[in-house]
């Protein structure tokens, strides 16, 4: 078994990776490196914009946080309908009018150049930290399948997603992701069938245990602002799903690399619909396999039982109970949807690398040769980064929800200050450096009290707030202090 799923697992690998080489040929400007010469079909950036929102966090973190909890999760799936809507009706038409490869070029026409750089190093910082929890969560089946270091996987796939990355630039990044998405999709269809299927009394049973579990439920309805309510989460994922859209490299990429305006906008809506019914699958092959176990418990190992083990319980499923050859094409699934993602952030780093920092303040012209050379360091750099950020994840209790509060963090609320530029002509620059400072001075606070003030009688002054709410504080606080700092200006 374990040969013919390592010989289907490696024909996978090697097969994306000379595939995404390939479009080196391709490659030989930094245009075509960065915005594919703006000629790529619709179809491939709406799978795309898919797949970048997929990752192996879904494919792996959403099953195992279902099968340790619930449903609630899945309230940001439901939050995407929103930013979708905002996305073709403002976001991308503002950024084809912008017509620059880079999200935060817009931010230095509205606000100055300190924007540009607080912005785009947010980013940076996102992205690298996301790449981490990637590479981590990828190399936990092919750990559960083969035994093999994790570190050494994590290296091993890092440098992998480099290679293709770095060779053919977006091209290869929105190509290998369309039939990456494709492969995923097949792969979760597959693996929640078979679980239903294995059940000892049949796929009913799946929801009888789940439903007398409360497995389906999508959280409490409390006002509490501490819990992962339903109301808590939705709010995280509207903040969240508006940044993505609306100031997220990866996904104004796309709009810019579109053939039209009207290919982007179809490309941003359906690109992110698309993943509503995909993430249900996920949280139901967690239920099921919650259910699966229940009914059979002596199947799982002692050691996979511990709630921080519950990112580990599909990859053990897909080793232990998948036909010979089905593992292999699982865990090829897995590194699709991770693959993708790590790609689109080495490719999208890099070119905010180029775009905002060295052509903003070189001294002198920079030539195409000086922006390839540029393009191919920092992907080095980014992808060896990320590769280190993977290793230190070892060990995490939950990954998404790991992901979730660094993505808070290093989110720096730019939201706020995309919204004050987008939805307001006349902006006050100083009270709006001012609204960036306090938010910063908030979000560290509800990173950081909770760690610092944590006995009594210190305890009162720790964080009110659930951690997802750093982004939604942070970027509130910097929007309405830009906003009030304008009317008040202008009462002057």
């Amino acid at each position: 078994m374990k040969v013919l799923d390592l010989i289907v697992f490696f024909a996978y690998m090697v097969g994306v990776t000379a595939f995404g080489s390939s479009f080196y040929r391709k490659n030989k400007s930094s245009s075509a490196f960065t915005l594919g010469n703006s000629a790529i079909p619709g179809w491939v950036v709406t799978m795309s914009i898919f797949a970048t929102f997929v990752s192996s966090i879904s494919f792996l973190a959403l099953p195992g946080n279902a099968y340790l909890t619930n449903w609630n999760a899945f309230v940001f799936s439901l939050s995407i309908p929103f930013a979708s809507i905002l996305a073709v009706k403002v976001f991308v038409p503002l950024y084809r009018k912008a017509n620059s490869p880079s999200a935060y070029s817009y931010l230095e026409t509205r606000f100055g150049p300190w924007a540009r750089i607080y912005a785009s190093a947010c980013y940076l910082l996102t992205q690298i930290m996301r790449m981490g929890t990637i590479l981590y969560l990828l190399a936990l089946p092919v750990n559960a399948m083969f035994g093999w270091n994790i570190v050494i996987i994590i290296v091993v796939t890092g440098l992998a997603v480099m290679v293709y990355s770095l060779l053919g630039g977006i091209q290869a990044v929105v190509w290998t992701d369309a039939i990456q998405g494709i492969i995923m999709i097949l792969g979760a269809l597959f693996c929640l069938v078979y679980i239903m299927f294995s059940m000892p009394e049949g796929p009913g049973q799946v929801f009888e245990i789940a439903s007398a579990n409360d497995k389906f439920s999508l959280g409490s309805l409390s006002l509490s602002l501490k819990e992962s309510t339903i109301w808590v989460v939705l709010i995280y994922g509207i903040f969240i799903n508006l940044q993505n859209y609306g100031i997220d490299q990866n996904y104004v990429q796309r709009y810019m690399a579109s053939k039209s305006e009207a290919e982007a906008k179809k490309s941003a809506f359906f690109g992110g619909m698309l993943y509503i019914p995909v993430s249900m699958i996920f949280f139901m092959i967690g239920t099921a396999l919650y259910s699966y176990y229940s009914a059979q418990p002596g199947l799982l190992p002692d050691d996979l039982q511990a709630a921080e083990m519950s990112d580990r319980v599909f990859p053990f499923f897909i080793v232990n109970n998948l036909p010979a050859g089905f593992t292999g094409l699982l865990i090829a699934s897995i590194f699709a949807a991770g693959m993708s993602t790590v790609s689109t952030s080495i490719n999208s780093g890099s070119t905010v690398i180029l775009t905002d920092y060295y052509k903003r303040y070189a001294k002198k012209e920079v030539t195409d040769k000086d922006a390839m050379r540029v393009l191919y360091i920092s992907s080095l750099a980014f992808s060896i980064i990320g590769i280190i950020i993977g290793v230190a994840m070892i060990n995490v209790q939950s990954a998404l929800d790991a992901w979730w509060k660094l993505a808070s963090v290093f989110s720096g609320g730019m939201l706020g200050l995309f919204l004050l530029g987008a939805f307001m002509k006349v902006v006050n620059i100083k009270g709006t450096i001012v609204g960036v400072i306090l938010g910063l001075i908030a979000i560290l606070y509800l990173s950081l009290s909770p760690m610092v003030f944590t006995e009594e009688p210190l305890l009162s002054f720790a964080s009110p707030f659930h951690t997802y709410f750093t982004i939604v504080i942070g970027t509130l606080i910097i929007f309405f202090t830009g906003f009030l700092a304008t009317i008040w200006k202008k009462k002057a």
